[in-house]
């Protein structure tokens, strides 16, 4: 039986802000854009989101609920440098790490001798090298898979540690939300409940055969999650399936022309990011991401070899699919060889 622990840590970004200036602790604070350029919420504090401010939440819209908001622009090498002392922690226990992003970690312990073996008091000491080492706090799950390991993590947030034993298991999924699981999104859950199905015992009753008869793909992952089930492996190397280039716009853009203005100069950004990692003929395809003003969004990818010009016409069917939709995001997209993370680079064109 595998012993995984995931780590996330508590409002990274914003916690990291108020290790530095104390006096931001008791106040409203969020990492994100201006609010008068169309910024996006990063990451706030828990003060913040008492007044309901969240990730992913335009800037604009945080401001008005909660005017007292500190919103600041963020210092990524600082964030940088702090993540690179937390992977130095992970790595006294185990060299099986794989990092999901800067804050956030899997790790395998089911060989590390420390702690007599137990990867709940690991899970305890790395939790409190963090708070001692680098003044932050973190939320850590401990399970016998990835899948339920970050599930676990959530469980206790913030600043907190939960176990989910083999043996607890099948009770734990029983009774989560469909909606719970990842990969299952607010669409496909409301799918799901259409059909009667809210719970992983709802899904049970139905049976696997029937779950990949009626849901395909989604199905075949059903029937594995509902159960507890979850083979992947604790990756510590991660190679990059696809380089990608993106702007959030100054201001909602209708026709294509204008679109395209804007892919144009992207272009270049794209060729060269993607020219350090293979030659463009060892590319295997292309695509454009495209995000409505409903923060609604879209990627159109096709197989194959590297042509720019291409990308007009990817547009074309992205914009048809958007079906009038104003477009607040435009990204470009190209598949390498191989298998791994997606690597993308947010640029401010305004």
């Amino acid at each position: 039986m595998r012993k995984i622990i995931h780590i996330d840590m508590d409002c990274f970004f914003a916690a990291v802000e108020m290790r530095d200036n104390p006096a931001l602790r008791e106040v409203p604070l969020a990492i994100g854009g201006s609010a008068d350029r169309r910024g996006v919420i990063s990451t706030c504090n828990y003060v913040a989101r008492r007044f309901g401010v969240r990730s992913a939440m335009p800037s604009a819209l945080a401001r008005k609920l909660c005017p007292p908001l500190v919103l600041l622009p963020g210092r990524m090498a600082v964030y940088k440098e702090t993540s690179r002392q937390l992977q130095a922690i992970f790595l006294r226990y185990t060299d099986r790490v794989e990092p999901l992003s800067l804050d956030e970690a899997y790790l395998d312990v089911t060989d590390s001798p420390h702690c007599g073996g137990s990867a709940t008091l690991m899970a305890a000491e790395i939790r409190a090298a963090i708070a001692l080492e680098l003044g932050l706090t973190a939320s850590a799950g401990v399970a016998p898979n990835k899948f339920l390991a970050k599930l676990a993590s959530e469980q206790r947030k913030p600043d907190g540690l939960f176990v989910i034993r083999p043996r607890e298991v099948d009770e734990f999924v029983r009774q989560l939300p469909l909606g719970k699981l990842p990969g299952i999104g607010r669409k496909t859950a409301q799918r799901l409940e259409s059909l009667g199905l809210y719970s992983c015992e709802d899904a049970r009753q139905l049976g696997n055969e029937e779950l990949v008869s009626r849901f395909g793909k989604l199905g075949e992952m059903l029937a594995g999650r509902i159960w507890g089930h979850d083979e992947q492996p604790v990756q510590a190397q991660r190679t990059r399936k696809t380089i990608g280039v993106e702007t959030t716009l100054a201001s909602d853009v209708l026709d294509e022309a204008a679109c395209w203005e804007v892919l144009s100069r992207l272009i270049p950004e794209l060729e060269l990011r993607f020219a350090r990692a293979c030659p463009a003929e060892a590319l295997m395809g292309q695509g454009i991401k495209l995000k409505f003003a409903d923060f609604q969004q879209t990627t159109v990818y096709r197989k194959g070899s590297y042509q720019a010009a291409r990308f007009h016409d990817l547009l074309h069917e992205g914009l048809l699919r958007a079906q009038g939709k104003p477009i607040r995001l435009l990204g470009l997209v190209v598949g390498l060889p191989g298998a791994g993370e997606i690597n993308q680079l947010s640029l401010d064109l305004s």
